[in-house]
């Protein structure tokens, strides 16, 4: 199966990329993991978004896109691929459309993970960090034994700038403005499903793989 997952910050698709690519029998392939290996090996691709990374600049669409086909013509994608992260915009989903048409290996479905706003700020702004060994908690979801220091090392537990509330709602903001016409774009194409993404992490994946029985050929 070929599939994309989407959904605003907090809907919690890095986890759920992980069992259902697992379900699957896929590669979870996330634009982060492609930069970094890219990078990392010099690659020639790796080079060019490493000037823009340093400058602090946007990697352009095309050596993103590039970094993808990459990784998609290796073996172990060659069965299918749950992608999370890519595409960004509808720009990039024309032109992901068009490479895979090309390869004769269009998209099988795009799974939307559906979450309201207020509980992205709760999962996103109840974050709390360990200074010491970065590990991550939650005061309603994970917390530690005593509030403010972790169980793990004792270092003290921070809110990240960019867990707090108001940050989350301008990331909400930012998704609005340039992922979720993606939403309205794979609809148009017929191969959007949307799932409720609300609740425990078990129940979302149970609900996920049932909504891509349809589509597992």
């Amino acid at each position: 199966m070929r599939l994309v997952l989407v959904g605003p910050p907090g809907a919690g698709k890095g986890t759920q990329a992980q069992f259902i690519s697992a379900h699957l029998g896929v590669p979870k392939i996330s634009t982060g993991d492609i930069f970094r290996a890219n990078v990392s090996q010099g690659t020639p691709l790796g080079q060019e978004a490493r000037k823009f990374m340093d400058a602090g600049d946007l990697v352009p669409d095309e050596i993103t896109i590039g970094m993808v086909r990459d990784r998609l013509a290796e073996p172990d994608a060659k069965s299918g691929f749950l992608l999370d992260g890519f595409p960004r915009n509808v720009p990039q989903a024309q032109t992901f459309d068009a490479l895979l048409v090309e390869a004769s290996t269009p998209l099988d479905v795009v799974l939307e993970l559906v979450v309201d706003d207020d509980e992205v700020v709760r999962r996103l702004s109840g974050r709390r960090t360990c200074r010491n060994c970065g590990h991550i908690w939650h005061i309603d979801f994970d917390p530690p034994s005593n509030e403010g220091t972790c169980d793990i090392c004792g270092g003290e537990l921070f809110q990240r700038d960019d867990d707090k509330p108001e940050t989350v709602r301008h990331r909400l903001e930012v998704y609005y403005e340039q992922t979720s016409p993606l939403v309205g774009y794979y609809a148009e194409a017929g191969i959007l499903v949307g799932i409720d993404a609300m609740g425990p992490v078990d129940d979302v994946t149970d609900r996920a793989i049932a909504a891509l029985r349809t589509y597992d050929k």
